[in-house]
């Protein structure tokens, strides 16, 4: 029987990949080498299971978890085939027509914290002539002429533009794996998790391996992916799925060579809209990362092939195809008794918007920061973790949804269903609602868990045509305020594009100089 009082001094995160090495990772940097108190972390992986892999996209986020690392941006970029990411391109969102784009970029827009801008561009878009995020924010136009958001001369994390990256998920892992057992002292074990053993409280005692026979722990961190070893067949916490508002359940992946070397890399995420679901492709360094995300229940898998091999073109034929279940929805709480599960095992969301790396990530981060000292605190900072997670899962299902149901799409079944009100959640519909009279601003996002800002509703709300009904004066910015905002991004925007390198230079210049440290 474990007591109150006994100290949390072995953390077992039970699984790799990205999720269990980000875990130990961000725990073993922040309690390892404590002197009075230190944590001993074990991740313990089956030398069996592969890791699902395809996870390229980040946030910028990610920045602030390699340097909490004290991971090299240079050694990142170099090693795991990394490219920067200035934020997503959206092509057939809205109408399918040919021109059809919008992009949600990674900065927030011109003088945003000093007054909200979206009512002004709407009132005058017809003069202005430019898209909301052109308009607000020069990073569309580093993105549409393949800028880089630094130079060779900016140090490492540092930026003209805000930027997360684009990475092999593979070699991410494998970077991670020798970073964290070499210079984090994480202990690395390989064998099969064959059972559970508890305490009498229910509490997990120890895990039984095939090959390591027992290993003993205070906190467990379920990392073990779709199957959910620990939370979700020991512990049997329900599964809440969410597939009547996302409708998307399966992928088709496959890496697409370039066709030279010096070939420009996309300096973003680019989503194109297809019959029953999208396709990303997503470009690093030595090729592009292309999948096709559908709902199976609006098209079978020979069509979304077809389309996929449409998109690639004639080379298709040439790759193999990984193919990947989506059960969208997550757990029905995350953290049971000394058991918390990060990643696959707590839930999953189709890919857009690359939510999965980043609830890792803050997962990861809050568990770092907020390690029970002992037993007693632990229900007290589960209590806090499941709700904070909650939360965040639900604003990031809200969020995926408002890209599908603002859409003027009607050729398909697919479009037309995500706009049917059933399918939208309460807490989007009444933001919405809000929205019909009051144009959405910061002050409408007051949670310090909020994983939108609301800068990401604006591009992606007017990038689809999102009008608000202005008759009543609400919100609206002085008009000398709002047009010298304006021409302040027209000027930086010039500024930017002449001075900053192409993606493919920057990128060469990194591998073969490096960029300054910190």
């Amino acid at each position: 029987m474990t007591s109150a009082s006994q100290p949390v001094r072995k953390v077992v995160i039970v699984g790799g990949g990205t999720a269990g090495w980000l875990t130990a990772g961000r725990i073993a940097a922040e309690h390892a080498t404590k002197a009075h108190h230190p944590v001993e972390v074990v991740l313990v992986e089956s030398p069996n299971i592969p890791t699902i892999g395809v996870g390229e996209g980040t946030w910028p986020t990610m920045r602030n978890t390699l340097i909490k690392l004290g991971i090299r941006e240079t050694d990142f970029i170099r090693e795991c085939d990394a490219s920067f990411k200035q934020g997503a391109k959206f092509a057939g969102w809205v109408t399918g027509d040919a021109n059809d784009f919008y992009y949600h970029p990674l900065m927030l827009p011109q003088g945003f914290s000093q007054g909200n801008l979206g009512p002004y561009w709407q009132q005058h878009q017809d003069t202005i002539e430019q898209s909301f995020s052109n308009a607000v924010c020069f990073q569309e136009a580093l993105c549409e002429h393949n800028r880089a958001p630094k130079s060779i001369r900016h140090a490492e994390f540092g930026a003209v533009a805000n930027y997360a990256y684009h990475l092999d998920a593979g070699k991410f892992t494998a970077f991670l794996t020798r970073h964290c057992t070499e210079k984090l002292n994480v202990r690395h074990v390989l064998a099969d998790v064959t059972g559970v053993i508890a305490h009498d409280n229910g509490d997990i005692r120890a895990i039984q391996t095939q090959q390591a026979g027992e290993i003993d722990g205070d906190l467990f961190v379920d990392c073990t992916g779709f199957q959910s070893l620990l939370l979700g067949k020991h512990y049997k916490v329900p599964f809440v799925p969410c597939d009547d508002v996302l409708f998307i359940d399966r992928a088709l992946a496959v890496h697409v060579p370039y066709d030279s070397p010096d070939a420009p890399v996309a300096t973003h995420t680019i989503s194109t809209a297809q019959q029953a679901g999208w396709i990303w492709d997503i470009g690093l360094q030595s090729r592009r990362g292309v999948g096709h995300v559908y709902a199976s229940r609006y098209q079978s898998e020979q069509q979304a092939l077809d389309q996929l091999a449409q998109y690639v073109g004639p080379q298709f034929n040439d790759f193999s195809v990984k193919q990947i279940q989506i059960q969208s929805g997550h757990r029905e709480h995350f953290w049971h008794n000394n058991c918390v599960a990060v990643g696959l095992s707590a839930g999953f969301l189709e890919p857009l918007e690359a939510s999965a790396l980043v609830l890792v990530e803050l997962s990861a981060t809050m568990l770092a920061e907020q390690l029970p000292v002992n037993r007693a605190t632990m229900p007290i900072i589960a209590k806090r973790f499941n709700q904070t997670f909650q939360y965040r899962w639900q604003r990031i299902i809200d969020f995926l949804k408002l890209h599908y149901m603002l859409t003027k799409r009607t050729d398909t079944a697919f479009w037309r269903d995500n706009c049917d009100p059933a399918t939208i959640p309460d807490s989007l519909q009444e933001l919405l609602d809000l929205w019909r009279y009051h144009p959405p601003y910061d002050h409408d996002f007051t949670s310090n868990n909020e994983v939108f800002p609301a800068a990401s509703y604006q591009y992606v709300m007017y990038g689809m045509g999102f009008e608000s009904d202005l008759s009543f004066g609400q919100q609206q910015v002085a008009k000398a305020f709002a047009q010298q905002q304006l021409q302040m991004n027209q000027q930086a925007r010039q500024k930017v594009l002449s001075a900053l390198p192409t993606h493919r230079d920057l990128l060469n210049k990194i591998n073969q100089y490096g960029l300054q440290p910190v």
